[in-house]
């Protein structure tokens, strides 16, 4: 579980989160809405310690953030905007062992969650190709395995279909589809609801760093149309 306990922060004495208190369950699929600006990003970056509260606190399984950073990455995958800037190697498997190596696991280990990471996002036996010559939806798969290669209990994806191309959304929402069935908690923070809607458990919205909405997601769309969220014109996938 992802707790939020009275969580507020602020850039330079501007103030981006106000009083957030929220708590993510294991397993569930969460859309986190709000226009850009909203305070989606700096919430979901507390998740694993990227960034600190100024007050309050967020826990992971129990455990503070900030105290125990290592134990909070390694429990929630982040998988950013643009999926370039967390690469940290030229080739697939070597980016997607990253995580692991780090964590000083042996090479069997690394190995096998390489491989089962690769699978996952249908890139097996792909792991010496360089990522530079990916497509935008390939490179989307390459930063999720490497977030799953470190065995999450909550995969936290921020804007994942920015940039991409109809096939590349639809390849992306099918991973993140099979990953929820699986059991893997997910929450993906958009503006845009008409891909990821009918795949929610619950809608949680952000409208000036503060929580405006947090309804399961067959009730939420009433209240979204308020707050610059693209809402779609039915549940079915565009």
């Amino acid at each position: 579980m992802i707790e939020f306990r009275s969580v507020s922060f602020a850039f330079d004495d501007v103030p981006v989160l106000e009083d957030v208190s929220l708590s993510i369950a294991d397993g569930e699929f969460v859309v986190l809405a709000g226009a850009n600006g909203s305070g989606k990003s700096t919430l979901l970056r507390h998740c694993n310690a990227l960034l600190t509260p100024d007050e309050g606190e967020v826990l992971v399984d129990g455990v503070s953030a900030e105290a125990d950073p290592v134990a909070a990455r390694t429990s929630v995958g982040m998988v950013f905007q643009h999926p370039r800037d967390q690469f940290v190697a030229a080739t697939i498997g070597a980016d997607v062992a990253f995580g692991p190596e780090n964590l000083g696991l042996e090479r069997a280990e690394i190995d096998r969650r390489v491989a089962s990471a690769l699978d996952a996002v249908n890139l097996s036996g792909r792991e010496t190709e360089r990522i530079d010559a990916l497509s935008g939806g390939e490179q989307a798969r390459v930063a999720i395995a490497g977030a799953l290669a470190m065995e999450p209990t909550h995969l936290v994806l921020d804007e994942p279909f920015t940039g991409l191309d109809e096939p590349a959304r639809q390849s992306v929402l099918e991973r993140l589809e099979d990953l929820a069935a699986d059991g893997t908690g997910v929450v993906v923070a958009t503006h845009d609801l008409r891909d990821v809607l009918a795949l929610a458990d619950r809608v949680i919205a952000m409208a000036d760093g503060r929580l405006v909405v947090d309804e399961p997601s067959e009730r939420a769309l009433e209240a979204l149309e308020s707050i610059s969220v693209r809402v779609p014109r039915s549940r079915s996938r565009c």
